[in-house]
């Protein structure tokens, strides 16, 4: 459909609204960056639905796809079907330049942020809902946790691509060494697993219901953890082959790996007062000589994810129940301090070495809270507004 068409449909549309009912787009985003891809969904107009355009971008199949090179301005979509009618405005923002947070909101897309300011410079609809992003030496790459699909977003020049054929992806790992992305697949049942997405195309093995990752790059093995059966699964990179398993952890979820590679730290999602009637905590496992728990905390309310502080030897474990960061020291699994009070449900913690900070994105309150990780205080202008129900960041300085 040409733009003097779609504006001489919206017309004719908008004139007649006095006679339809009105109905609404159900997404939320207002500031839409070039390259994204956007689902539409509509209230209150039913299906077949017929749709216009005016300004930049297409409709193509049930998504609103803004070109990369799209100029900054704004955009009217409309939708009408058996005498009801939706119009919505977004606004078309310049792509972000320098350094940012790239915040993975499941209601939104990637929402790029000021690492200094916090600012927003725009969302990225990336036609699915993100679980999970993770920084690459161009950019980002996300997950579509909910569809087949990851998305590659490059910074400079700014653009973004599709990668088919990875379904239900849930947390992923770039592997500069490999040239390669890991990508765990919660599947159903027992066909979850582990997909390796390369310049040659994609590889899979069966791990099971797979949910948190952790890579050794210079050992070239991808561990990734099992909550249905409670255990990591150990596997190599090259081949993609299961190597060994590491019994043991209830309900293993996420997991952080030492910068030596030798050690292991696995988060058991459960807990007394929720509906699995088990004690949540954190294992420590020894990968060397051979795998091994070593040592387990005590017991957690709902631990969801985790982050090693490797420097300070401290693991920062986000607990969706009573929302606070956990502080253990990560030679004993102890408490060394009394929780940080955060945010509502707290999700995948990322800690930045370079800029002394934890950042703690959290779910229910669609924020995303950061702390100095000298003082542990928090930072001025935390926590800020992000993106709807955003669960987890990655950072490009």
């Amino acid at each position: 459909m040409t733009r003097a068409f779609a504006a001489i449909l919206a017309f004719a549309l908008l004139s007649a609204v006095h006679r339809m009912a009105i109905g609404h787009f159900d997404f939320q985003t207002r500031s839409l960056l070039p390259a994204s891809r956007l689902a539409l969904g509509l209230t209150g107009v039913k299906s077949p639905a017929t749709f216009a355009v005016v300004g930049a971008g297409r409709i193509e199949g049930g998504y609103y796809v803004v070109p990369a090179n799209a100029n900054p301005g704004l955009s009217t979509l409309v939708a009408a079907a058996a005498g009801a009618l939706a119009v919505r405005t977004v606004r078309i923002v310049a792509p972000p330049r320098g350094p940012v947070i790239a915040v993975a909101a499941y209601d939104d897309g990637l929402v790029f942020h000021d690492p200094r300011t916090f600012a927003q410079r725009g969302t990225l609809a990336t036609g699915g809902p993100p679980s999970d992003v993770a920084p690459m030496s161009d950019g980002f790459v996300t997950t579509d946790t909910d569809g087949d699909a990851l998305t590659r977003v490059s910074l400079a020049p700014w653009g973004a691509s599709r990668i088919e054929g990875v379904p239900l992806g849930d947390e992923l790992v770039a592997d500069p060494e490999l040239h390669a992305i890991f990508v765990t697949e919660r599947g159903v049942g027992a066909e979850g697993g582990l997909a390796r997405v390369g310049a040659r195309g994609t590889k899979y093995v069966v791990t099971g219901v797979a949910e948190g990752i952790a890579l050794d790059a210079r050992r070239q093995r991808v561990y990734v953890a099992d909550t249905d059966r409670g255990d990591v699964a150990v596997v190599d990179a090259r081949t993609m082959r299961v190597i060994t398993r590491i019994d043991g952890i209830p309900r293993a979820f996420s997991l952080a790996l030492s910068p030596n590679g030798e050690r292991l730290f696995a988060v058991s999602n459960q807990g007394r007062r929720s509906f699995f009637n088990a004690p949540g905590s954190v294992s420590e496992i020894a990968l060397y000589p051979r795998p091994r728990i070593l040592k387990r905390s005590a017991a957690l309310d709902l631990p969801v994810g985790i982050a090693l502080d490797s420097g300070a030897e401290r693991l920062f474990v986000t607990d969706e129940q009573s929302n606070v960061v956990d502080v253990l020291d990560a030679r004993t699994l102890r408490k060394r301090r009394a929780p940080l009070r955060t945010c509502s449900i707290p999700w995948q913690p990322l800690v930045e070495k370079r800029a002394h900070r934890l950042f703690v994105p959290c779910a229910g309150s669609n924020e995303v809270d950061v702390f100095d990780t000298r003082t542990l205080s928090r930072v001025r202008g935390a926590p800020f507004h992000t993106g709807g129900y955003p669960l987890a960041l990655a950072i490009s300085r």
